[in-house]
């Protein structure tokens, strides 16, 4: 069964930084796109960003253009976000999810999810 295992949320003043790591078990890493979304209270999910063999990095909203940055690392099947200069606006539940080959900004192409990590910045 394929997993796929957030960590590196947390609470963080606004201006900080966090990493979040998503863990990719059980399936073929490369052939993967995999994306990170987020959801705060009351809000609908959000794409924020998506990385894939296929695509290179895809960011898909604006507001953290030049603040957060997708990676992956194959040797150890793991997508990293790192964010930088955090906002208040930035407090959510974040996922990640996978979906062959390419990446979309459509959450529900999404075959796979990871059960979330929680960032609260304060402010």
């Amino acid at each position: 069964e394929v997993q796929l295992v957030e960590s590196g949320g947390g609470l963080v003043q606004a201006g900080g930084s966090l990493r979040l790591s998503c863990a990719a078990s059980r399936f073929p890493f490369g052939r993967y796109a995999i994306g990170w979304f987020r959801q705060a209270p009351g809000n609908e999910r959000e794409t924020v960003s998506c990385i894939s063999s296929r695509d290179g990095r895809l960011n898909y909203v604006d507001s953290v253009e030049g603040r957060f940055t997708i990676n992956g690392d194959s040797a150890k099947n793991t997508v990293y976000l790192d964010m930088n200069n955090l906002k208040p606006e930035d407090t959510a539940v974040y996922y990640c999810a996978a979906r062959r080959d390419f990446c979309s900004p459509d959450g529900s192409a999404y075959n796979y999810w990871g059960q979330g990590t929680q960032v609260t910045v304060s402010s």
